[in-house]
């Protein structure tokens, strides 16, 4: 588990931009159970979370169309949290960072961390938007 005031600047990169903090199980699921849809971001303290995905995600907010509800768990912190979430993301393997869309309470877009390590943010938002568009 990393210490509270290394991953805080890292929390707040998606809760300063509306992002709410998902702990437990229970909180999983009442937000995956949420009518509408739901980007659940798994964050981590990896570069490429610093570099390539919360930029990403942030970037592709700036959207016509945006899901109803923005949640993030952090890995290697929340992680009762995280495995739930993990959980719902099957067939999808865990890695961290990753970015996942739910519709209604069904998986229907995943971005895992090879879509994102090594590509830049922009073509993260741009994955993202196009995402929104289809499902939100």
């Amino acid at each position: 588990m990393y210490p509270p005031e290394l991953v805080k600047p890292m929390r707040e990169e998606l809760t300063n931009i509306g992002f709410g903090e998902l702990h437990t199980s229970e909180d999983v699921a009442n937000a995956i159970e949420q009518k509408g849809t739901t980007l659940v971001v798994v964050n981590s303290v990896c570069g490429c979370a610093a570099a390539n995905a919360r930029p990403g995600v942030n970037h592709s907010l700036q959207n016509d169309k945006t899901p109803d509800h923005l949640v993030t768990v952090f890995a290697g912190v929340d992680a009762e949290a995280t495995n739930t979430a993990r959980d719902l993301m099957v067939p999808f393997p865990p890695s961290s960072p990753s970015i996942a869309l739910f519709k209604d309470g069904v998986l229907v877009h995943m971005v895992e961390r090879h879509h994102i390590e090594g590509r830049p943010a922009e073509l993260i938002s741009e994955n993202l938007k196009a995402a929104f568009n289809d499902h939100c």
